[in-house]
This record gives structure tokens, C-alpha cells and sequence, in this order.
């Protein structure tokens, strides 16, 4: 099969990868397909974790036998038993003749195991194709598997004059609906969002995903003093969306907190002491959100918990939405706190897409 023809199809198994955001987590998104005598015969995605991964999906979608076919992968096979069994097995199983790979698997349990058992089956296996594309797929997942942290995305939405909110404090809205659903798919797309107790005092948002059939995040307030209002939205809803409300560690002898993280628990909130009492160690919590199976964080909160995320080097992502607005003013920027003293102090990210909803310019940077 010439290089046009494996394109083609890597980049049809690109498109079914991409079917899984959001359902996937903690997995890595993988589409598969699998060619014979020039038809698809056969194609799948990894639908939801602890569900069948991809190959094994396309396996089961068959048209014909696979037997000296070859198969499309967006990731490296995996060769180990965990909810599912190997997709190295159904592969040889299946007597399909050759496999073409897109990313390598950082996981210690695959990282090229995989590749080496196809090959030992007598299996011709390409590795590395197109893998810049199939590494974009899965940012997330290669950070979770190597650093067993979240990966953050900080999201803002602001004015051409880097306002977050008039001096009001007003700031409904400064985007248009088409940038405010794609945050909506970015809330899908994320295991947990994150804000600050300002913004829980000020706005009482609610935090859950406002798609139709989308998966709402775990929400996460950073709390240092355990002042989230009971009546709070966050709170009269916690039954119902999955919610932490990470503290600073409660003084034995501090009766009223005590009380109070009893009532939020009866409520439905896991209330997370951390360690210290000074405020919210946020590398430690990504560490316990680790822990916890949470491998992306989106940050939504506003400027004091953007300027303490920066500075305790978690931000792995930006997203930030320009309005054509200007408000003018004193009002708030999207980073609060002293800022830097010097332009070479500052926290370096790369531009790596700009992209138009509506009116509105969305720039997303990385960090270098």
C-alpha cells in the first residue's frame, strides 16, 4: 500500500480517536481500522474506559476475516492485562499481516512491548507514522502516564485590552455564545474544573458541562478557609455532580470549621484537609488529584488562583479568548498578584493554535 493510502487511513483512525474525549479518561483517545485488499473492513475507537479499546472494537466490527490485513493504529497496542485483555492477542489471533502505528506508548507496561511482540509474531509493524498528529491527540494521557499528575488547562475569557471584567466587576459576557460553547467542549473534555473561593463567593457558579449528552467534570474549589457558602450552588448540588473542597489543615481546637466540614460532608462535598495552614499547596493537590484517577484539570477561576497556579508551575496550557471589547479602566487582568520584575522573568508559553469562534480569537499556548 503506497504512503497517500496509509495517510488516508491513519488519518480516518485520527478521526475516530477523537470520538472518545471526553469518555476515554484516564485512558489515552485511540481510533483503529483495519484495510484489506483496499476496503475498510473494520474500525473502532476506545469508547469509554474499561470498555474495549480500539483495535479490539474494530476486531469486533468485521466485515470479513482480517487475515493478512492491515491494521491502523493511533497508538502502540497494548500487550499487558488490565480491564481489557491484550490487543497484541486479538491482533495475532486474528492473523492480521501488518500494523502501522502513530504514537509510542509512554506507559511502562507497553513502551514499545508491544511493537516487539507484533514483530516476534512475525507481524510487519511501522512505527512513528504520522506520529506528530497522533501525539496531538493525547497530551493529556502522555502527561498523566509520565508525571501522575492532571494537566492543566488555565481558561480565561478576555478583552482586547486584557480585562476580565468591567470595574464593576461585571463580566457576563465578554464573549459570544460560539467561544461560550467551546468552553462548554472543553468542560466535556476534562476530568476536573477548578476555581477559587472568590469566584464561588462572587459569581456562585455552578461549574457542571451545559452540553446535551456531555460529561460533567469533577468540581474542585480551592478553599483555604473552608468559606464556601452551604447554599452555595456548589454545595445544593453536590449529590448530584462529583465535588472537592481542598482546605488548609483544621486546627483540632477550630470547633465552627470542624462543624462545617461535617455539614458540607452530609451535603455530599469531600472536603480534603492538605497539609499546612497557610492556604492550598497546589502542587500537592494535583499530586492527590493524581492519586485519585483525575488526569486534567481545567482552571476556571480568576485571577488569584491563575497567579498562584503559575507560580506553583502547574499550568500546562492556556486558553485564552479575546473579545474585540475594550473596557478600559482599572479592572481585573486574568493574572492577579505582584507579577514579575523583568520581561525575562516571565512564565514562557509558545503559541500553538489560534482559532476564530465568532467574533472572538481563541489562542491556545503551551508551555515551553
Amino acid at each position: 500500500m503506497n504512503r497517500s493510502e496509509d495517510m488516508k487511513y491513519m488519518r480516518r483512525a485520527i478521526e475516530l480517536a477523537l470520538k472518545g474525549e471526553g469518555w476515554a479518561h484516564p485512558n489515552p483517545m485511540v481510533g483503529a481500522v483495519i484495510v484489506k485488499d483496499g476496503r475498510v473492513i473494520g474500525e473502532g475507537y476506545h469508547e469509554r474506559c474499561g470498555e474495549l479499546h480500539a483495535e479490539r472494537n474494530a476486531i469486533a466490527s468485521l466485515s470479513e476475516s482480517a487475515e493478512g490485513a492491515t491494521i491502523y493504529v493511533t497508538l502502540e497496542p497494548c500487550c499487558h492485562y488490565g480491564r481489557t485483555p491484550p490487543c497484541t492477542e486479538a491482533i495475532i489471533e486474528n492473523r492480521i499481516g501488518r500494523v502501522v502505528i502513530g504514537s509510542r506508548d509512554p506507559n511502562p507496561l507497553v513502551a514499545g512491548k508491544g511493537a516487539r511482540i507484533l514483530r516476534e509474531a512475525g507481524i510487519e509493524v511501522t512505527e512513528d507514522f504520522l506520529k506528530e498528529e497522533c501525539d496531538e491527540i493525547n497530551p493529556v494521557f502522555f502527561h498523566y502516564i509520565t508525571t501522575k499528575t492532571p494537566y492543566v488547562i488555565m481558561k480565561y475569557a478576555m478583552t482586547a485590552d486584557g480585562k476580565i471584567a468591567t470595574k464593576t466587576g461585571a463580566s457576563k459576557w465578554i464573549t459570544g455564545e460560539e467561544a461560550r460553547l467551546e468552553v462548554q467542549r472543553i468542560r466535556h473534555a476534562c476530568m476536573g474544573i477548578m476555581a477559587g473561593i472568590g469566584t464561588v463567593l462572587a459569581d456562585d457558579p455552578l461549574l457542571n458541562c451545559r452540553l446535551e449528552g456531555g460529561r460533567h467534570p469533577v468540581r474542585i474549589i480551592c478553599d483555604s478557609r473552608l468559606r464556601i457558602p452551604e447554599d452555595s450552588q456548589i454545595c445544593r448540588t453536590a449529590e448530584e455532580y462529583e465535588t472537592i473542597v481542598a482546605c488548609a489543615e483544621i486546627d483540632p481546637a477550630a470547633r465552627e470549621l470542624a462543624e462545617k466540614k461535617t455539614r458540607l460532608e452530609a451535603l455530599g462535598v469531600k472536603v480534603w484537609e492538605m497539609d499546612g495552614t497557610a492556604g492550598v499547596d497546589l502542587a500537592g493537590l494535583m499530586k492527590r488529584l493524581g492519586e485519585a484517577g483525575i488526569d486534567s484539570v481545567l482552571l476556571e477561576g480568576g485571577g488569584t488562583l491563575n497567579e498562584s497556579a503559575l507560580r506553583a508551575g502547574i499550568v500546562n496550557e492556556i486558553r485564552a479568548f479575546l473579545a474585540p471589547k475594550v473596557f478600559g479602566g482599572t479592572a481585573k487582568s486574568p493574572v492577579d498578584g505582584t507579577g514579575v520584575e523583568t520581561p525575562d522573568q516571565a512564565y514562557q508559553f509558545r503559541i500553538a493554535e489560534t482559532r476564530r469562534f465568532g467574533e472572538d480569537l481563541m489562542i491556545r499556548l503551551l508551555k515551553t
